[in-house]
């Protein structure tokens, strides 16, 4: 006869895991200040050069160190010692914050030769090199300071306070610009890129001992790569929202929507961006009260079908509260599939190869998030607005069937059968 496993600690007992939650202060902290200088800085490079290429160049500039490095930056987390790594990671933050608030104060010159903002984005650029190490330091330390069968639980606090960055952090920033400027906001950034590096190196955790020989560097990653291609169920559920996101990708149209849709000032603007965050916040402290155990891959498969359809039916909608709805309820699927994804990731994969397979999840999540932006925007020019998001909708759950064909493994998944 088995032995049932035992029954995880609710809620109220991972807050008082102090490891746990000074997991989460670094991750807000990290995460308050990244998106107060995302904020700040549009703001900034529009102001100077009132060019909208420009602004998208700030995406590019983050994009293209933050891809160059995430693997490297998986080999550093999984061979060195992962609070010191992430301390570095903060102090790089601070380091590129001061730097804008320096240009912001005038201390520093923005201009690169005949470039007038060439200076700010090689402090975006640097941004992008801190950021490859963010996460894979928080998911490893992560599987440090809980134990496994209170992943799923401690995903859905992680996506909660995620989201609670992804609401506050932006408010924040448009608040410090206009009561106070913009080198007040960057170094309010900069502060909190300072506490985000006190609590990662201030943190109760034991932390493995690094490996007595390091392997190869291109070695090393290659085993991290083969890892995920070869597991079909982590493999699956990376692809799967990857795929999703890049070609459900409506809120980069919002701007779009609301002037030609809705007829809607700019003031709806941050209503339709915050719905996304609340449906994934409620659905995470939901989830966190009772995580999800039984037919996780099937969960999964709906829950990016069902975002797909909200998609669809946003696109469809003529009401402005009825396309707030739509996206809210989207954010409830894309927070479902966050928590899963997470939970499925931080099971399946070995701790010494953390680092490294975050890293890979990494590239997958950035390069969806930033070539969907680009593929909605294409799709909109060729089609028409509307049009180009329910074909992206669609395509989100053709992206679902293809997966419950290709990966049964996952279809079939109960989170159990990962312990």
């Amino acid at each position: 006869m088995s032995i049932p496993a035992p029954a995880a600690p609710g809620v109220a007992a991972l807050l008082r895991n102090r490891g746990f939650t000074g997991l989460l202060g670094y991750r807000l902290l990290a995460m308050l200040s990244y998106q107060i200088v995302a904020v700040t800085v549009g703001w900034h490079v529009y102001e100077l050069t009132r060019d909208a290429l420009a602004l998208g160049l700030i995406g590019l500039a983050e994009v293209i160190p933050y891809f160059c490095f995430a693997l490297f930056a998986g080999y550093a987390v999984d061979h060195l010692r992962r609070r010191k790594l992430g301390m570095f990671a903060c102090l790089g933050l601070l380091l590129s914050t001061l730097l804008l608030a320096g240009i912001a104060a005038g201390v520093v010159p923005a201009a690169i030769g005949g470039w007038k903002t060439g200076m700010l984005y090689v402090a975006i650029a640097l941004n992008g090199v801190v950021r490859a190490f963010l996460g894979p330091v928080y998911n490893a330390l992560f599987a440090r300071v809980l134990q496994r069968e209170q992943f799923a639980r401690g995903a859905g606090v992680g996506s909660v306070v995620m989201q609670a960055g992804l609401v506050i952090g932006p408010a924040m920033g448009g608040l410090l610009i206009a009561f106070g400027g913009k080198t007040m906001a960057y170094l309010v950034a900069a502060g909190f890129a300072l506490a985000a590096a006190i609590a990662v190196v201030s943190l109760r955790v034991t932390e493995p001992p690094p490996p007595p020989e390091r392997a190869p560097v291109f070695k090393s990653i290659g085993e991290g790569l083969r890892f995920v291609f070869n597991h079909q169920i982590v493999l699956g559920a990376q692809a799967l929202d990857m795929f999703s996101v890049l070609f459900g990708g409506a809120v980069a149209l919002l701007p779009a929507f609301i002037a030609e849709v809705l007829h809607y000032g700019p003031e709806a603007l941050g209503v339709l961006r915050a719905a996304p965050a609340a449906g994934a916040v409620l659905v995470g402290l939901w989830l966190a009260r009772r995580p999800l155990q039984k037919h996780a891959g099937r969960i999964l498969l709906l829950a990016v079908a069902g975002f797909g359809l909200c998609i669809i039916g946003f696109a469809l909608s003529r009401s402005f509260w009825l396309s707030a709805a739509m996206l809210m309820l989207s954010g409830m699927c894309d927070g479902v599939s966050v928590v899963l994804r997470s939970t499925i990731l931080q099971l399946a994969t070995p701790d010494h190869l953390r680092g490294r397979v975050s890293s890979i999840n990494g590239i997958f999540i950035g390069s969806s998030n930033e070539l969907g932006a680009f593929e909605s925007g294409v799709a909109a020019r060729l089609m028409g607005l509307v049009p180009s998001v329910v074909f992206g909708g669609c395509m989100t759950l053709g992206v679902v069937a293809a997966t419950a064909k290709l990966a049964p493994k996952l279809r079939r998944l109960d989170l159990a059968d990962l312990h």
